[in-house]
């Protein structure tokens, strides 16, 4: 079962919605600017969970990209 993250991703790729998955994609880096920038406590699993969203978000945009760059070709199912 995908992930909340990748269903929302996979939703603005079908629709098309660049501009959405930028604002994802620049929330997660600011939140992943703020909890690296901490001390105090250990930030490293949700720091880890950030960058995997991160990374889902760019193969979306990447996708996307793809998408544009062929619009003849038909989206995975």
């Amino acid at each position: 079962m995908p992930s909340a993250i990748e269903q929302i991703v996979d939703a603005y790729v079908r629709l098309k919605n660049r501009r959405g998955l930028d604002e994802l994609m620049m929330h997660r880096q600011r939140l992943a600017v703020d909890l690296k920038s901490r001390s105090g406590y250990d930030f490293s699993l949700p720091i880890g969970k950030i960058d995997e969203e991160i990374a889902i978000i760019e193969a979306g945009l990447s996708r996307l990209k793809a998408e544009a760059a062929d619009p003849g070709a038909t989206p995975p199912s």
